[in-house]
């Protein structure tokens, strides 16, 4: 899951969601020297990594894009799980993700004293680009995997990813369509068995 699914997993609560957005910028016992609710975020957003990668449906998705780029496949994968719930009916209208992801920047914006250097010096080109909002666009996706493959050190791909990502366009949302409810319900029950 990328920035997107880990900040909407985070149901609105500023503190869990600080955490779950700065959690790959967080190293080992880092993480304790967040207030208790941030570190919750940090551990959820690595519970979800965890899941995401043991699904059968981010096996589908990792095996559409390998041939493209290889050991990269994960990375495509979570960029691809944000188009798709960003695109999805059943959770929030267009209008709806515009608000939510001003909310998202607001909220980060407001705890910046708490964010790594790092994501804090990101977060200006997230919101001004918008991300959040962006991941609902092809070209916002197209745009997504250029980033990775520029990072990428030991990226030598035979095919564009973005042309996998439309050719594939009906099996991803098919694996996305049986991921997102599974992910959803597994945060929900995650919350339950971890409240303070």
């Amino acid at each position: 899951m990328n920035y997107l699914a880990h900040a909407y997993l985070s149901f609105r609560q500023p503190e869990l969601l600080v955490g779950n957005m700065i959690s790959d910028f967080v190293k080992g016992k880092k993480q304790y020297d967040y207030p208790i609710g941030i570190q919750k975020g940090i551990r959820l957003h690595r519970a979800i990594d965890t899941f995401t990668d043991a699904h059968p449906s981010t096996a589908i998705i990792k095996h559409v894009f390998k041939p493209a780029v290889g050991a990269y496949a994960p990375a495509f994968a979570d960029v691809v799980y944000d188009y798709y719930l960003a695109n999805d009916p059943k959770q929030l209208s267009e209008a709806d993700w515009k608000g939510f992801a001003e909310e998202v920047y607001q909220t980060l914006e407001a705890n910046r004293h708490f964010l790594p250097d790092r994501f804090a010096q990101m977060l200006p080109y997230m919101r001004e680009q918008n991300w959040l909002y962006h991941y609902r666009l092809r070209w916002g996706i197209q745009q997504s995997f250029g980033g990775i493959r520029r990072r990428a050190k030991y990226l030598i791909e035979a095919t564009d990813p973005f042309e996998v990502f439309q050719h594939e366009d009906a099996k991803l949302q098919t694996a996305y369509d049986q991921f997102f409810p599974d992910i959803y319900t597994f945060c929900k029950d995650w919350l339950v068995q971890n409240s303070d």
